[in-house]
């Protein structure tokens, strides 16, 4: 059967099973498997299948993705989230826009000791858009500053989706954690100056709080000490070369531990339970969808589709940069329908040989696919930030957040146009790394 009708009819397949309510995982399986009967036949299939999910995922690579969760869901209970906006609160909350800006500062701070964009956004949002709500904030900026600065959880390191990123392309782990910092600093920037404007308009106009003294300011940064150690720990340790990432999260998710007990929950039974369970969801969650959508992308490299994209786009007369711009570019489409694991599964087979020949920094397109698939976390239909801050503040409405979110989707797209113009923003620090 001809290759290009069996690649429509799958990717058709795709859209009308998730069209009827069927997981992503299931789809991409389900139409990679009915892709590769009509290439191959049954028993080859079946035969290809014995061990697929085995090679998929048993990688040292990705084992660090549960220690990293694990860690984030020790801090989480340890109260990180709660000490950090206090701390936030004291040096900007004052300022026009002070305490959205403290939220973001917050996101910042708890994405580097959690790997997820969703329990950044979970962690923060419910200490910072009471107080935001208290001191008389428009409520779309109150939730939308947080909804966006939980996607600060998937760049700033350690992130998993980095993780992700390093290994389903096989580049270094370790630099891909590392060069994620810059751009994440850069993109907590971007986020304050343009919260500084919003703040100065409407009823944020008026929602001030007093000033906090210098004094009191430096005692309570203390107070932040839990995130130093596991900064110190975890990202010092991969970029000293002293140890790799897999190491550096089991060494996190103990401090993090550590942290846990330090606090005296008063069930720390439930709160351990809690822990241990959320991480083998989200784990089991990322290991169905790359298992899913590798039998999507192993009937892709059959049909030697990724390659023959790639041969095509170096063969032609387009500009290099406007092909990564334009594979960029996809991924705002698929943000609307996909979550970002399932975005990169699908997309890298097709992209990243394309982008290896063109002769590219796989590092700095893996930081600016990870931007792209930011944007999809705070945009509709699926945003999936947007949802969990609507189920937090249950007096603002998901339109709301949306509208409160679309800033910072401009301010995102102007931060990828900078790391797209300037890629050492990106590959500096990496470059730098010992033990590479």
């Amino acid at each position: 059967m001809d290759t290009t009708l069996v690649a429509t009819i799958a990717v058709a397949m795709i859209f009308v099973l998730m069209a009827i309510g069927t997981p992503v995982f299931a789809a991409l399986a389900l139409s990679g498997a009915l892709g590769i009967v009509m290439i191959e036949d049954l028993p080859f299939l079946l035969n290809r299948l014995k061990s697929f999910s085995f090679t998929q995922s048993a990688s040292y690579t990705l084992t660090v993705i549960p220690l990293f969760i694990l860690m984030g869901a020790f801090a989480h209970h340890a109260k990180v989230g709660k000490r950090l906006f206090s701390v936030a609160n004291k040096w900007v909350g004052h300022l026009p826009g002070g305490l959205a800006m403290a939220g973001i500062l917050t996101s910042a701070g708890f994405a580097c000791t959690s790997g997820s964009s969703v329990a950044t956004a979970a962690t923060v949002g419910s200490v910072a858009i009471p107080e935001m709500k208290k001191a008389g904030y428009d409520p779309r900026l109150a939730a939308g500053s947080v909804a966006a600065g939980g996607v600060l959880g998937v760049l700033i390191p350690p992130s998993v989706l980095l993780i992700f990123y390093a290994a389903l392309t096989e580049v270094s782990a370790g630099k891909m954690l590392i060069a994620g910092f810059v751009p994440g600093i850069l993109t907590t920037v971007v986020f304050m100056i343009g919260v500084s404007f919003i703040g100065r308009t409407g009823m944020n106009q008026t929602a001030r709080i007093p000033a906090t003294p210098w004094g009191e300011r430096l005692r309570g940064t203390i107070e932040a000490w839990q995130v130093l150690v596991l900064f110190v720990v975890v990202l010092g340790g991969i970029y000293l070369g002293l140890v790799t990432p897999t190491e550096a999260g089991a060494i996190g998710a103990v401090a993090a531990f550590l942290m846990l007990l330090a606090h005296r929950p008063k069930n720390l039974r439930s709160e351990l339970v809690e822990s241990f369970r959320s991480t083998s969801a989200t784990t089991v969650m990322i290991l169905f969808t790359m298992i899913g959508a590798g039998i999507f992308s192993y009937f892709l490299t059959l049909i030697q589709l990724p390659h023959a994209i790639a041969a095509f786009v170096v063969a032609s007369d387009i500009p290099p940069y406007a092909v990564i711009a334009l594979l960029l570019l996809v991924y705002i489409p698929l943000g609307m329908f996909l979550d970002a694991f399932s975005m990169m599964v699908i997309t890298l087979p097709i992209m990243f040989p394309t982008v290896v020949q063109l002769g590219f920094d796989p590092i700095w397109f893996g930081i600016l696919s990870v931007k792209m698939c930011e944007i999809g976390l705070i945009t509709p239909p699926v945003g999936l930030n947007c949802f969990v801050i609507a189920g937090i503040d249950r007096e603002t409405s998901l339109a709301d957040v949306f509208k409160g979110s679309f800033w910072f989707v401009l301010m995102e797209l102007f931060t990828i146009i900078l790391l797209f113009c300037f890629p050492i923003i990106v590959t500096w620090l990496p470059d730098t790394m010992m033990g590479r």
